[in-house]
């Protein structure tokens, strides 16, 4: 198989420029959410202290992806951007749960807070998170891991937005309670986008059809070339974000070319479903028989 650039690789830059950025706002919100006893502040340093994790993870696993493949592994390292992806869904789990049992605990008690700085560091938080949100929008599309990071930082934003409003709320009116509600509103908020990105990996790793290839109209691609009188055998998987793989039995005519044939199905897939690596096995109908008397 030909080495080639994941998306991911191909916006590294864009994924350290993040990984900068929510380190940073983790420090921040991790001193001030200490020293102003904010749940809420602490709750969301916890989440983008994930974020930080699973950042690292997916430039982990990008550097990993990028070595060549071997003989014991023909399609190199492409699965490990979805063992990260795995990995940070895990470990967001986890976070969830602790903010939520957490701020279960201080609804019944109203700590004293410090709201000045927890009003700062929010607002700071906010701007810095959809700032960093801007830089994977039009990329995250394409990769597990580039989504899963423009998701994470997503939570972040809408996790500072609700310290401050918790900080505004309790600096107005005095109800401390807000910060306790704060705190659930951001493990609650992790959950969704996480279940989505979990689910979506392990489809990978289970070998699933791709959500964007319709196996039909695939069929019906490949029917429709010259020389092709069936199709048997038809797969489709995904090896990482955005680089999918179909392989398939091609019963074809007795006086058809092999080599145009297969010329005219790889440029199909190629152009039609934007499919680049794909196998073909031409049979005639002879060979076809014997591999349904050897497959029952």
């Amino acid at each position: 198989m030909t080495h080639q650039h994941s998306p991911a690789a191909a916006n590294r830059g864009r994924l350290i420029m993040v990984l900068a950025i929510s380190g940073t706002i983790f420090v921040a919100e991790l001193v001030v959410g200490l020293l102003s006893n904010s749940l809420a502040l602490l709750a969301d340093a916890g989440h983008v202290f994930a974020d930080v994790v699973g950042t690292a993870l997916a430039l982990g696993a990008i550097q990993l992806a990028s070595r060549p493949a071997t003989g014991k592994r023909t399609f190199g390292f492409y699965r490990f951007e979805i063992l990260a992806a795995v990995l940070n869904a895990v470990l967001l789990f986890a976070i969830a749960a602790y903010v939520l049992i957490e701020a279960w605990r201080r609804l019944s008690s109203e700590p004293n807070i410090a709201t000045g700085p927890m009003l700062v560091v929010a607002a700071v938080a906010l701007i810095a998170n959809l700032f960093a949100a801007s830089l994977l929008r039009a990329v995250q599309k394409h990769s597990l891991n580039l989504r899963g990071a423009y998701l994470e930082v997503l939570n972040d934003a809408m996790g500072s937005a609700a310290v401050l409003v918790a900080a505004l709320v309790i600096t107005f009116t005095g109800w401390r309670v807000a910060d306790a509600l704060a705190s659930a509103l951001i493990g609650a908020l992790i959950l969704p986008r996480t279940w989505a990105l979990l689910r979506e990996a392990v489809d990978v790793l289970l070998e699933a059809t791709p959500k964007d290839v319709d196996m039909d109209e695939v069929r019906e691609h490949i029917l429709e070339a010259p020389g092709v009188r069936e199709v048997h055998d038809l797969h489709a998987w995904t090896i990482t974000s955005g680089m999918n793989v179909v392989s398939a039995h091609v019963v074809i005519d007795k006086d058809a070319s092999g080599p145009a044939v297969l010329d005219h199905l790889c440029r199909c897939l190629s152009t039609q479903f934007d499919i680049e690596h794909s196998t073909f096995q031409l049979e005639s109908e002879d060979r076809q028989r014997l591999e349904e008397s050897a497959h029952p």
